[in-house]
């Protein structure tokens, strides 16, 4: 049987959550968030966003309605932990606008390592499929006091049906599935859990708020707070953040727990993006055509280079580009082109965009394969992103890693020393992935050995998921990983 998926009116871009699909698919994104419950233990909940012009639909009720099909399967280790197979509707698509619509599903997990597989079906397109794997981490809640992962909202309502897929602790909680705040977004609803605070000697304890700049890497004094926190096993928290005065930006939100006596006991962080600038939106209207740039751009290559500048634009760019990859309207993708890089370069406009085109065909060249073109490759994103890396290493055979490569910068903006392994897992594609990176804002991923050596090596402990990883003939990454 068929049931309803809730349904939210948005029009935004993702680009930091974990994505699949491609522009001749289905697409989807998706983000995880861990809670605890003293019934059910750890949980994670999958949070569901589908990209609805990319289904196809039928008449319904003077209006239009997708179908399609989610197939789950979990995995610890290489043992299948839980499965499920379940279709759902789109909404109602009201005088032929197709919106986003969003799911939600939530799996009890005891803590470990995990690898969920996914595939998404058009059930009125049998074309139309597409399937992905995630690796994530379910930690420990119940040793120590700890802190839930941060869930920033669209909207907050009181309700008193726990039923709904959107209930938590007294509200319907839609969660906000992208980390960009546009000017006209002035509130920031933000919710998480702390655990057994009951288990610790204190009574009291002080819950500190602060919002870092990651660009200067300052404090910004109006969101430092702190409040009084009572004891109990699971205590929710629910602060409305009014972002109106915020600059533009990339920022990081800190929620830490502390004794009265100033030690540390949890912290947890939300990364986001905050565009407070009528400014930071080119105006395609009034730019004035450059023949020399346009003669740069084969007509049907407009599109491909119009996204070809999404990993190196801002969010509130990413926004634009993504109504006018759907519009196809070739006339305003060449004008956003030109303006993005006369706002970029300003009167070096036109040879920093052939220095840029020149890398997107490297990219291209290099990195792409048959269902992703090179920009969209983890390694092509980094290299548009920060240059070309300083050194390489590669390893294309061992007798127990995946094929990978080590990408070490000498020099990253006031960073100095980072480094991005990438590897292969399916070991048939040039379909590379982010496996690590210590540079701020990037992925981090303490298990980072074990996924790499996963061919061969058991899962390890909570505390060490790299505990099995054992020196062998040809399994040489951590050593160059971490001489540079």
């Amino acid at each position: 049987m068929f049931r309803y998926s809730v349904f939210l009116v948005q029009f935004f871009l993702i680009v930091n959550f974990f994505s699949f699909g491609q522009t001749t698919k289905v697409k989807a994104f998706l983000a995880e968030k861990q809670f605890y419950s003293s019934v059910e233990g750890e949980f994670i909940e999958f949070q569901f966003q589908f990209s609805g012009y990319t289904f196809k639909y039928e008449s319904f009720e003077n209006g239009l309605r997708g179908k399609l099909a989610l197939s789950f399967e979990v995995y610890n280790s290489d043992s299948i932990v839980h499965k499920d197979y379940y279709a759902l509707y789109t909404p109602v698509m009201r005088d032929s606008i197709i919106d986003d619509f969003f799911e939600i599903k939530r799996l009890p997990l005891s803590s470990g390592n995990y690898k969920l597989k996914i595939k998404i079906e058009d059930l009125l397109d049998e074309t139309r499929s597409v399937e992905a794997v995630k690796n994530f981490h379910v930690y420990d809640c119940t040793k120590e006091v700890t802190i839930s992962d941060i869930q920033v909202n669209e909207n907050v309502l009181k309700s008193e049906d726990p039923s709904n897929i959107f209930y938590k602790s007294g509200a319907l909680m839609y969660p906000k599935l992208t980390t960009f705040f546009p000017q006209e977004e002035i509130k920031m609803p933000v919710y998480f859990e702390i655990y057994q605070l009951d288990k610790h000697q204190d009574s009291a304890y002080i819950l500190n708020q602060k919002v870092i700049s990651t660009d200067t890497g300052k404090e910004v004094p109006l969101f430092t707070s702190r409040s009084r926190i009572k004891s109990a096993q699971v205590v929710p928290v629910l602060k409305l953040l009014n972002i109106e005065n915020l600059p533009t930006g990339s920022y990081e939100l800190q929620y830490s727990l502390s004794t009265r006596s100033n030690d540390t006991l949890a912290k947890k962080v939300y990364r986001f993006d905050r565009s407070n600038d009528l400014g930071d939106i080119v105006l395609e209207e009034s730019v004035l055509i450059d023949p020399a740039f346009q003669q740069s751009i084969a007509d049907d290559s407009v599109m491909f280079y119009l996204a070809s500048l999404i990993p190196i634009t801002k969010q509130a760019e990413n926004k634009n580009i993504s109504k006018i990859l759907k519009s196809h309207n070739d006339s305003l993708a060449r004008k956003h082109i030109q303006a993005f890089w006369i706002a970029t370069a300003g009167a070096n406009y036109y040879e920093q965009w052939i220095k840029y085109k020149a890398q997107v065909m490297y990219v291209e060249k290099m990195y792409s394969n048959n269902y992703m073109k090179g920009y969209q490759t983890d390694r092509g994103r980094v290299y548009l992103q920060y240059g070309a890396p300083s050194m390489v290493v590669q390893r294309d055979v061992s007798s127990t890693e995946y094929p990978y490569e080590i990408w070490q910068y000498n020099k990253i903006e006031r960073f100095s020393n980072k480094r991005f392994i990438f590897y292969n897992p399916d070991l048939v594609t040039n379909g590379y992935r982010l496996l690590h990176s210590d540079m701020v804002g990037e992925l981090k991923n303490n298990s980072w050995q074990y996924e790499l050596n996963k061919r061969n090596t058991n899962t390890g402990t909570d505390d060490d998921p790299n505990q099995n990883v054992q020196p062998t003939y040809g399994g040489s990454a951590n050593d160059y990983y971490r001489q540079y």
